[in-house]
């Protein structure tokens, strides 16, 4: 008997193999191999491939058009499709685990199920059927973790009702069918002259929906001033009465009190505990400050988790087990030495209750067991970032072990005014302030850094006018939008990180958000979505609440997937209007216009490839509407001829028939022009039978009264005729010879020899690009390198 372990990674493979003695081999008695993946093997097919028995249905789930929506999830046989380039690695995995009579899945135990989906995929889809499945489950990948989780790993009575992979599954068939979402905002960006895609999905939409909104709350703000009486002491804290009324002028506030002692009411002894532990997202937000972007943190923090310097990065945990805090318990001293705190700060080593619970999983992200020598030696093998990631994961960690901050909260009240009240907050022990910054993420307790004071309550207030403002909003930045995140609650530290970089990637054709400096904006495409989803289910920020609870349920055999996902079509529904809807809003907003959709034809395609199909496609081509008549015939695949007029009205006879067609990248059925079998015309011109035969003899001839079909210029060259191609071919001469014709004159064969020998030529008759005619004197010289023609005036 062999136990066939499938890792995640190459790396999880290797710790796994140095758990375990070795690739292949036995430990307690058991025979064992290791292979891994690469992440994901598989993933869904393209929506079309996935009714392929169906021709009908083919070209609805194919097609971009809003008639084709909403999808039904059961029309969807939701086969799988191989990751480009992973098919090596699949068959690496086949072979080594093909004849082992037990399968043991040790991918990543994640809060999503994501591991366990990969792993299924990819048996799955490989054929694999050994006598037994196992799970082994660990929180890290150090060897006393794998080595248990290999000798008590659990038994799998069926890999479909694993619950990780149905939980899995379900949020990536979610995902999946929330491209409908996409299509729709996408038709209304094309529908107002915009060719872009709008990409929309739970997380991607929550995003562009709070950051347009509170940019939209900054652009509304408008400064209100207010002038009010209050008293100040010496030691500058200020006494307040809620009820003393404002006014809009400084002028108008009475002046109507007089100096006055302090009196100190309560004083009590006040306490703060160390900060949260960090998770992905709250790191990069710091980080990005530093100028360190949300893109490198990922990768970077991935190849250290590799090497165990730092713990799982995809946790969804904000504590640690008493486990995990055991065993980096003997390593805090080193690791303290390394960030440079000193240990005898580090007092409370006991477990913080806020901070170490016995439940979850990988535990919240910290240094991990294997400490390095110094921060330079870290920054040496995975840069700056990987120096600061260190740095402040150690810190924000050594954190939890020292005191808390503690400090003398000072209540009074100025004494001929008592309905005046001050506060002070006197520092008493720094505690794990000495050792973390607090700002850094935002876990200041409220009113507490407001109200700090090192010398506390005055003896004596002074009465003066206090000047304020409605509170201005916060600019949003990565850091704004994950704390908005977090407080909702929408994805986990490492979701919320990877999908920002998606977002903000200054390599994608359409980013949703600019990154300038460290505040955030709507990219183009951003601000268009932002305008359509107002209203919208997929732009509600509970929508992520509602696929973690059908996850819950669905992992727990409460609900099955094919339930939940039947809503998702009404969703479709109501997205659709309602985008339509704000459309008019947002293309008022940007200046667009609507650019009213094509007419459509529709029916069965006799000739299509793979056989007969329904299809739609434009009833215009040109400025030619089809009759029902030349329609009947596309469908049937015949040739139909009609006069047409190209884009400077000029008359030609078009023929063609239906067919596939690209433009600008994306596949489309529609009419599609014969090539000409013969060169009859090019660029405006008809050519003489002459020529023709000229031209079918495989001469060249020179010409020059072509018209440019983007300028409406004529010109000359030298053209031929490619049979194989079926085009003409110009010559404009070579860089070292004059041009057969400039700005829309064509030269004779003498003035062409005369700028060839650098002679000037007197021309008249010229057209600008303008459309203006103009005389010149030409010259062919060389300017900067290279040979052009320049004309003189004088």
């Amino acid at each position: 008997m062999v136990v066939g372990i499938l890792a995640e990674k190459p790396s999880a493979a290797r710790h796994l193999a140095a758990a375990l003695g070795g690739v292949s081999g036995s430990y307690r008695s058991e025979q064992f191999i290791i292979t891994h993946a690469r992440g994901h093997l598989y993933e869904f097919a393209d929506p079309h491939t996935m009714v392929s028995s169906s021709p009908s249905l083919t070209e609805k789930y194919k097609q971009w058009d809003l008639a084709h929506l909403p999808w039904n999830p059961k029309d969807l046989d939701w086969k799988l499709t191989p990751v480009t380039g992973s098919g090596s690695v699949a068959q690496g995995v086949l072979r080594q685990l093909r004849h082992c009579t037990e399968i043991a899945i040790a991918t990543d135990v994640d809060p999503t199920g994501e591991g366990g989906l990969i792993a299924v995929n990819a048996v799955l889809e490989l054929g694999l059927k050994p006598t037994t499945w196992s799970r082994m489950y660990f929180t890290d990948e150090s060897v006393v973790s794998l080595q248990k989780a290999f000798t008590s790993r659990k038994a799998i009575p069926s890999l479909q009702d694993l619950d990780e992979y149905k939980k899995a599954r379900y949020r990536a068939q979610f995902d999946f069918l929330s491209m409908q979402f996409t299509r729709i905002a996408t038709s209304m960006a094309r529908a107002s002259g915009r060719d872009a895609v709008l990409r929309q999905g739970r997380l991607k939409s929550a995003m562009v929906k709070l950051v347009g909104d509170q940019l939209k709350a900054l652009d509304d703000y408008v400064k209100k001033p207010f002038f009010q009486n209050r008293f100040r002491d010496e030691n500058d804290v200020m006494y307040v009465n809620p009820d003393e009324p404002r006014f809009d002028q400084k002028s108008h506030v009475p002046q109507r009190y007089d100096s006055s002692p302090v009196v100190l009411d309560t004083t009590t002894a006040k306490r703060t505990a160390p900060p949260r532990l960090l998770d992905l997202a709250s790191l990069s937000s710091v980080l990005v400050d530093r100028n360190i972007k949300a893109k490198l943190v990922l990768a970077t923090y991935q190849t250290m988790y590799e090497h165990q310097v730092v713990s799982y990065p995809r946790t969804a945990d904000k504590t640690i087990t008493p486990e995990q805090f055991d065993e980096l318990a003997p390593l805090v001293d080193s690791i303290a030495d390394v960030v440079g705190v000193d240990t005898d700060l580090l007092t409370h080593r006991r477990p913080r209750t806020t901070h170490v619970k016995p439940q979850g999983a990988h535990g919240a992200n910290r240094p991990g067991p294997k400490v390095p020598v110094s921060l330079d030696a870290v920054e040496s093998t995975y840069g700056i970032a990987g120096r600061l990631i260190y740095e402040t994961l150690a810190k924000n960690y050594l954190a939890m072990l020292a005191e808390d901050y503690v400090y003398e909260q000072q209540k009074g009240h100025v004494g001929r005014y008592p309905v005046f009240v001050g506060m002070a907050n006197v520092p008493r022990s720094p505690g794990w302030k000495l050792i973390f910054d607090p700002d850094a993420v935002d876990t200041v307790a409220e009113g507490e850094e407001r109200n700090s004071n090192v010398k506390g309550l005055g003896r004596m207030a002074e009465p003066f006018t206090f000047e304020g403002a409605n509170k201005r909003p916060e600019h949003p930045s990565m850091r704004w939008l994950m704390k908005q995140l977090d407080k909702r609650d929408v994805g986990t530290g490492a979701t919320r990180t990877s999908t920002y970089s998606d977002v903000t990637s200054t390599t994608a054709k359409y980013p949703l958000l600019v990154e300038r400096g460290h505040k955030l904006h709507l990219a183009d495409a951003g601000e268009m979505s932002w305008h359509l989803l107002p209203g919208t289910k997929i732009g509600d920020l509970t929508m992520t609440e509602k696929v973690h609870a059908d996850m819950r349920d669905i992992a727990a055999g409460r609900a099955t997937a094919d339930e939940r996902l039947e809503v998702v079509a009404d969703w479709v529904v109501q997205d659709m209007a309602t985008m339509q809807k704000n459309a008019t809003t947002m293309r008022s907003a940007l200046g667009l216009r609507q650019h009213p959709q094509a007419a459509r034809a529709q029916g069965t395609w006799q000739m299509a490839p793979g056989g007969p199909r329904k299809v739609t496609f434009k009833k215009t081509w040109s400025d030619h509407v089809f009759s029902e008549d030349e329609i009947s015939k596309l469908l049937m695949g015949d040739e139909i001829s009609f006069q047409a007029k190209d884009r400077h009205g000029n008359d030609f006879a078009a023929h063609g028939r239906l067919g596939l067609g690209t433009y600008r990248g994306r596949k489309f059925i529609g009419f599609q022009p014969e090539t000409p079998d013969r060169p009859t015309t090019w660029c405006g011109k008809t050519f003489t039978p002459a020529e023709v035969e000229a031209l079918e003899a495989g001469q060249s001839l020179e010409i020059g009264d072509f018209i440019s079909p983007n300028s409406g210029r004529s010109f000359g060259c030298s053209v031929s005729w490619d049979p194989a191609a079926k085009k003409i071919v110009p010559d404009f001469g070579s860089r070292d010879q004059p041009p057969w014709s400039w700005c829309g004159v064509q030269f004779t064969d003498a003035q062409r020899r005369a700028l060839a020998a650098g002679e000037t030529v007197e021309g008249t008759g010229f057209v600008s690009k303008g459309g203006r005619k103009f005389d010149a004197r030409v010259t062919w010289k060389d300017v900067g390198g290279k040979k052009k023609l320049v004309p003189s005036f004088d």
